[in-house]
């Protein structure tokens, strides 16, 4: 079980120190995510600064862009890491996509599939010479002339990870991902009877087998060595799940232990602006079946009996414990897997 810890950096000259602390710390994979700052540029910086640490976007924001962009981006982050990147997606959500980036939305999960099929397709031009003529429902890319045209990178193309909740998504990454970012709200529950389901329906359409798709999962813990600490680490957690529980596309997650109630009046809160009142209604089973609670030494059992078996990868998030060195007995149990 691989071992990905966030770059967490204000300014993207400080991703070298960043990654290389993962690095040293024994971290497999660092990553960066869209947020107030792009998430591509730091790991450029990354990638000189490190020669082991895996370089991922988990996620950048795929409808943001368009297919010939994130191909280049891609291809050209795969040459500074000398191999080592990972191109995570993901959709977001339609507010994000029209109201921030100005962009259309539509039919989320066809729209993913036909955007890593063409990336592929404009991968597949420049490393093996195909002519590129990909016109699909989405993207069309039917024009490469050779001054556009990089060759084929000497590192080989890196993977594509896709973000995904719903089924629909789901399905899709198991058709044409390399890898599947599983969204710290979950339960174990939603993981068995929609996710894995939805993975085996999308890797049956494509002949795949499950083992040629890796599964990167994010954890929400609550960790503390005394009680005090424990208990403002599970409050840090309830308010992280009620931020996730409020968006209308997340409620099947509590559906799924049934309490899909909690999730209107989450976002009921959330559109007065009641934070503090929206944590409050995270109880204690729901918070118990979404994060992994206990001190640090029994992080990394509660973890493995959780995930063995179905992920490759894990992230562990806790607004409390930010720093990659709280993780680092963690880190090295899991790494004896």
């Amino acid at each position: 079980m691989k071992i990905d810890g966030a770059m967490l950096v204000q300014n993207p000259a400080d991703a070298a120190a960043a990654a290389l602390r993962l690095e040293e710390l024994g971290y497999h994979g660092g990553y960066t995510f869209e947020g107030p700052h792009d998430p591509f540029l730091p790991l450029a910086v990354a990638a000189g600064a490190t020669s082991r640490l895996e370089l991922a976007t988990a996620i950048a924001i795929a409808f943001a862009r368009n297919p010939m962009l994130l191909a280049n981006l891609g291809y050209d982050l795969q040459l500074l890491s000398e191999g080592r990147f990972i191109l995570g997606l993901g959709s977001q959500i339609r507010p994000h996509i029209q109201k921030r980036f100005s962009m259309p939305w539509s039919r989320p999960a066809a729209r993913m599939r036909d955007l890593v099929l063409a990336i592929r397709a404009i991968w597949r031009a420049w490393q093996e010479g195909e002519k590129l003529d990909y016109r699909g429902e989405f993207y069309s890319h039917t024009l490469m002339t050779p001054v556009f045209n990089p060759g084929p990178n000497p590192h080989g193309l890196p993977p594509i990870f896709v973000a995904g909740v719903g089924p629909k998504m789901t399905e899709v990454v198991g058709e044409v991902a390399d890898g599947y970012f599983v969204h710290p709200f979950h339960t174990q529950r939603f993981l068995r009877e929609t996710t894995v389901p939805a993975l085996e329906r999308g890797l049956a359409k494509s002949g795949r087998l499950r083992d040629s798709l890796q599964v990167a999962c994010q954890v929400i813990v609550a960790v503390g060595e005394t009680d005090e600490e424990l208990d403002r680490s599970k409050n840090a957690a309830r308010a992280h799940i009620s931020f996730y529980g409020s968006t209308p596309a997340y409620r099947p997650v509590l559906e799924s232990i049934g309490r899909g109630d909690v999730q209107d009046e989450l976002n009921t809160l959330s559109k007065k602006g009641g934070w503090l009142e929206m944590a409050g209604l995270i109880d204690d089973e729901i918070l118990e079946r979404i994060a992994v609670i206990g001190r640090p030494g029994e992080i990394a059992n509660a973890v493995r009996a959780r995930y063995a078996g179905f992920a490759d990868r894990i992230a562990l998030i806790s607004q409390t414990a930010l720093e990659p060195e709280s993780w680092i007995d963690v880190v090295r149990a899991l790494r004896e897997d």
